[in-house]
């Protein structure tokens, strides 16, 4: 069975002839209709509802998407616990069974009770679309905020639960990227939200104008307090949180994506709220971990790129800073105050290390670590030396772990029941030296028994600061079982080694983070780990960029490619919702030399009419509000207009998601088996 652009037949896509000069280059967008919002353009629903008839014919035709998508679902039945969170003597936590398609929350009573459920979301809509966002206990454990999101779309509505009589009240509406932070007496919350969008644009207007309100219980939203804004700048986001005595409330601003802060604090305790800046400049990253009175423990990157704790007395006037752990080799990816000691843990070569230090940062000593993995997260209080942590790794589903920190002594608090056998795979970790002679990590995972040269998956981030750590997924783990092999790099522009690391990959060195990934690709050839006809490469958001950028500039190197929610047009990324804020990763479109950058790998505008492409699953989702669906929609019109093989380029269009945040686990499932499927195909793996 051949399945190739013969078979295909792609919907007419009008073309205008919509060219606009930018920085005297002239720039043509002749797809510029398809930015309309699905909802309300009817020429754009259109097109939609034709390309997915087509991409949904295609796929059906795909010998071994069933069978993939049955053992996904095995794969993907498992216990998943959250890490628990502990006010008063009750402990609140996240428990998906396996198949739930959103995981429920629940409470025990003391950390041995019965589980009580608290919260369902599968009750609140048919289609599993409803999901459960941000959660936060109030501090006597009587009442829950939580947030609800809709159709994976970033908005959110906030509720409070009462635990004792079971009933909600309490709806705040347009609420995005916020905290929940409650007030030290339980009388209310701290949340940030934007001004309500005029109709229409609430899923493509710039995000403007954030800013935090404190809601009094039993009250109307329209009568919630203002607490911060910035309305001489209008570009900062702010997120507030209370210190565990209830007295300081915490602000914390950022104008993008990079992480440089500025710190706004109030003594909630005062008989006026007045605010006063703790660090102003927008020039470090700062990082509460923790505060025993008037200490706050920060974790920051001042005069330590690979980060260090730092101590700060904020009732002094003078506000000096006290190191506490100096900056090391490893990177400090998070601290916890947990009772008299800081739990650490740290980045070692993209491996999680883990340690414990006291409050005067004396008496350091390592937690040994089940094994080489991750530390996925911290939890525990001041008020006492019970923590817990999250550890996985890639063959290793993801554990929960007791730890007292005065003694070092742990234990195993959950760990799932395993759907496969660890002892049939392997996991490895190469070098491959990039194209300037640095060093980059490549992890493999595979079955042992496993015959090389095999159809091989790669996938890659690049971007954000954020570090592509050793983690279970059910998808790669389908992948090796099947007979291939499922590579990670861990690329420039991450944060796997810190600041360095991220700034190699970044606005002007972008290029870098394409040939750092394209360097790993042709490692895997080369070394005899991927058939030279058998490479498919993967990507989410960022790394959907990083996909759809390589293939343009590699296109013979790869038999399959799948850009997911991915930025594709890089000139007019700053004009939708959060588009403004990554301007700290990716330049200003607005400013002529970040323009020139963003114009030379820019993927709809370098497609390379007239070449071989790879086969093309573009995947996106009609509510993906943070990097809006227009990007896939454009990319994928441009791929099917222009001459680029045999290969077909076609784009799978998810209805009631978005961004990923919030998707069901029917719903990833359904994905991972379509894009599965399609890279086997191309890559010839055949299970």
């Amino acid at each position: 069975m051949i399945l190739d652009e013969a078979d295909i037949s792609y919907p007419p896509t009008w073309a205008s002839g919509q060219v606009d000069t930018l920085h005297g280059v002239a720039v043509p967008d002749p797809y510029r209709w398809l930015e309309a919002d699905v909802r309300s353009s009817a020429e754009v629903r259109a097109w939609v509802e034709a390309e997915a008839a087509l991409t949904d014919a295609y796929l059906a035709r795909l010998p071994a998407r069933a069978a993939i998508a049955a053992r996904l679902t095995e794969l993907w039945n498992y216990a998943r616990v959250s890490l628990p969170v502990r006010r008063g003597d009750r402990y609140f936590f996240r428990r998906n069974s396996g198949l739930d398609a959103q995981a429920p929350l629940y409470v025990r009573d003391g950390l041995d009770g019965e589980a009580r459920l608290l919260i369902d979301p599968a009750q609140w809509s048919e289609d599993g679309a409803t999901a459960l966002a941000e959660w936060a206990p109030s501090p006597d454990g009587t009442r829950l905020a939580y947030a609800v999101q809709d159709g994976g779309s970033d908005w959110r509505s906030i509720h409070i639960l009462d635990l004792a009589s079971g009933e909600t009240s309490d709806v705040l509406a347009w609420v995005k990227f916020s905290g929940l932070a409650w007030a030290g007496n339980g009388s209310g919350i701290f949340y940030s939200r934007f001004p309500e969008p005029k109709p229409g644009a609430e899923f493509q207007a710039a995000n403007l104008d954030h800013a935090v309100h404190f809601h009094r219980l039993g009250t109307p939203q329209s009568a919630d307090f203002l607490v911060h804004a910035t309305p001489d700048r209008p570009k900062l986001s702010h997120v507030a949180e209370v210190t565990e005595d209830g007295r300081w409330l915490l602000i914390t601003s950022a104008e993008g994506t990079e992480a440089r802060y500025e710190l706004t604090l109030i003594d909630l305790t005062a008989p006026r709220l007045k605010a006063r800046t703790l660090v102003r400049g927008l020039e470090q990253d700062w990082r509460l971990a923790g505060a025993v009175g008037d200490h706050f423990y920060f974790v920051t990157d001042l005069d330590a790129p690979r980060r260090r704790v730092v101590a700060m007395d904020v009732a002094s006037p003078m506000r000096r800073l006290r190191e506490i752990v100096p900056e090391s080799e490893d990177v400090l990816e998070e601290a916890r105050v947990v009772g008299d000691r800081l739990l650490l843990s740290y980045l070692h070569d993209v491996a999680g290390r883990l340690r414990l230090v006291g409050l005067d940062g004396r008496g350091a000593r390592d937690v040994m670590l089940p094994g080489i993995g991750s530390v996925l997260g911290l939890s525990g209080r001041a008020d006492g030396a019970e923590g817990f942590y999250a550890f996985a790794s890639y063959d290793r589903p993801t554990e929960i772990h007791r730890i007292d920190t005065a003694t070092g002594a742990q234990a195993c608090h959950f760990a799932p029941r395993l759907t496969f056998d660890p002892a049939r795979f392997v996991v490895e970790q190469h070098k491959v030296v990039a194209r300037d002679g640095v060093e980059v990590p490549l992890f493999l995972l595979r079955r042992r028994d496993c015959v090389l040269p095999a159809p091989t998956l790669l996938y890659g981030y690049g971007g954000f600061a954020i570090a592509l750590t050793p983690g279970f997924s059910p998808a790669a783990l389908a992948w090796a079982e099947m007979g291939g092999v499922y590579a990670v790099a861990n690329i420039r522009g991450g944060g796997e080694y810190g600041k360095a690391w991220h700034d190699a990959g970044r606005r002007h060195a972008k290029q870098t983070v394409f040939d750092d990934f394209i360097a790993c690709a042709e490692h895997l050839v080369a070394s005899g780990i991927a058939r030279a006809d058998g490479l498919a490469i993967h990507g989410h958001s960022n790394g959907g960029l990083l996909v759809s950028a390589v293939t343009n500039q590699r296109p013979e190197l790869f038999a399959a490619a799948l850009p997911a929610v991915g930025v594709h047009d890089m000139l007019r990324f700053t004009q939708f919702t959060a588009g403004r804020y990554w301007t700290d990763d990716y330049g200003d479109p607005a400013d002529p030399q970040d323009f020139a950058t963003l114009h030379a790998y820019s993927p709809l505008h370098r497609i390379r009419d007239g070449v071989a492409y790879p086969a093309v699953l573009v995947a996106t989702a009609d509510t993906d509000d943070r990097v809006v669906p227009a990007h896939s929609f454009k990319y994928a019109a441009a791929l099917q207009a222009a001459a680029l093989g045999p290969r077909p380029r076609l784009i799978r269009i998810e209805t009631r998601a978005g961004h990923g945040a919030g998707k069901s686990t029917q719903a990833q499932i359904a994905e991972i088996a379509d894009l599965w499927a399609f890279a086997a195909y191309w890559t010839g793996l055949r299970g």
